[in-house]
């Protein structure tokens, strides 16, 4: 027959209750960051990393529950989308295929052949403005 292995009961209770995991959790899923989530919880970020690298299970869910937001965003749009919103439809072809949606123009980076071209127009406008003198 087996013995039971004894748990040890020396040392500081852990701090990472079913509560704490639970806010933790909760805040994670309202896309909070790592900071943000522990002064939820009230629990120091060491804290959570030191978890996280004890239990990788949880260190993985908490990464995909900061993905909640953008996935009910995403379903929010599509509902949308899917009951014929008009201003929903813009506003994701402005986003999705800029080139012939958007409104907006890309701003560039001026090049020194638009230098040249600015001075060339420059000479040209000055040389057409100077009166004709006469003799």
């Amino acid at each position: 027959m087996r013995k039971k292995k004894k748990e040890n009961k020396a040392g500081r209770p852990t701090i990472m209750t079913k509560e704490i995991l639970a806010k933790l959790e909760g805040a994670f899923a309202l896309g909070h960051s790592d900071g943000e989530a522990c002064i939820i919880a009230g629990i120091d970020k060491a804290t959570l990393y030191r978890y996280c690298n004890r239990h990788r299970n949880f260190a993985t869910k908490k990464e995909l529950l900061k993905h909640t937001p953008a996935i009910k965003a995403r379903r929010n749009i599509i509902e949308a989308l899917n009951n014929k919103d008009v201003d929903t439809s813009k506003w994701y072809m402005e986003r999705k295929a800029k080139d012939e949606f958007s409104n907006r123009q890309e701003v560039r980076d001026v090049t020194e052949e638009d230098n040249e071209a600015v001075k060339l127009l420059r000479e040209i406008i000055d040389n057409h403005e100077k009166p004709v003198r006469s003799k």
